[in-house]
């Protein structure tokens, strides 16, 4: 459950959060035409706060939109402005951060037309994705019987609204079957990714991630990429099927929300000994130090904010004839 908080931003101002709405013949609301990002702010080592790779994600959104064929309204220097404007008014010093472009009101029927772009950012407090507890045993993971779509149907690159109907469909037949994940393969039987996560392997020492054919590019997977640079793992971009994850050492997701979670079963088979591996505790150790700041050579990847005291509560509206 999202706690409510004092405002989101629409359209270039703060409104109050009830009455963030939207009209219901919004044409990305029938159709799924719509940009957004995952983000994340962090309390640093040194008791400031950041946002992590913040440039990152917004050159994304802004890559997003273009796939899908529509201009923003806002510069990306603007935008990135409003997210931490938005954390502020709402007295975050963590937090995540959504913010999405979509096409409005106006024309109905699959071409938009000259229907208006808008753009929303929201702010909430949100731990761990799936649970601390996760973080730290890892999860039981189960192969979607849902496929992971083809790069010409829908446009891969895209962080677009529409395109998590199957990852949707692929968590809620996972936690029906009692696992915490599903991971999802492309249409030629290859590992994709997860609902929502890229996805690594480990075999003899050596990191395994599909590469970018069929999947997101996630910003937290190229940081893993550079991280593992740094602690002299080799890495392999390359297509791998279910059967090497069941006998991989170890095995993980990674994400903006999901951060970096170790994988300890898929299929009801213990990945390596059922648990984190050596590898992916170094990784993910670094992971968390480089988002609190303890790393000076990724401090670049850290916009900072001032968080001064947290904004009243809106108020309940009062009944009528009160």
């Amino acid at each position: 459950m999202v706690e409510k908080l004092n405002s989101i931003w629409m359209d270039g101002k703060q409104v109050p959060w009830d009455d963030a709405k939207i009209h219901v013949l919004t044409h990305s609301f029938h159709y799924g035409a719509a940009a957004f990002e995952g983000i994340r702010s962090y309390r640093t080592e040194d008791g400031r706060s950041a946002v992590f790779r913040l440039q990152d994600h917004i050159r994304r959104l802004y890559d997003s939109a273009k796939i899908l064929g529509f201009e923003i309204p806002y510069s990306s220097d603007a935008v990135s402005a409003a997210c931490l404007q938005t954390l502020t008014a709402n007295g975050l010093d963590e937090g995540y951060i959504r913010p999405i472009a979509y096409i409005g009101d106006g024309v109905m029927g699959v071409f938009p037309a000259d229907n208006p772009i808008r753009l929303m950012i929201a702010v909430w407090k949100w731990g761990a994705y799936l649970g601390e507890e996760a973080l730290k045993k890892g999860i039981r993971v189960k192969v979607s019987s849902y496929t992971r779509y083809q790069p010409n149907s829908v446009m891969t690159r895209a962080k677009v609204t529409g395109n998590y109907v199957t990852g949707v469909l692929a968590k809620k037949e996972a936690r029906a079957l009692g696992f915490e994940e599903a991971l999802l393969l492309d249409p030629d039987g290859y590992v994709a990714e997860g609902s929502g996560e890229n996805v690594f392997i480990v075999r003899d020492g050596k990191l395994k991630t599909t590469p970018l054919t069929v999947i997101l590019p996630g910003v937290t997977r190229a940081t893993i990429l550079r991280l593992a640079d740094d602690l002299n793992l080799e890495v392999e971009e390359s297509r791998f099927t279910r059967d090497e994850v069941y006998i991989a050492d170890e095995a993980f997701f990674c994400g903006t929300a999901s951060e970096v979670t170790p994988i300890r079963e898929v299929d009801g088979r213990a990945i390596g000994r059922g648990a984190m591996g050596p590898i992916t505790r170094k990784i993910q150790g670094m992971y968390f130090d480089v988002i609190r700041g303890r790393v000076p050579k990724y401090k670049d990847w850290l916009t900072s904010y001032e968080v001064t005291a947290a904004p009243a509560k809106p108020k309940k509206a009062a009944k009528a004839g009160a």
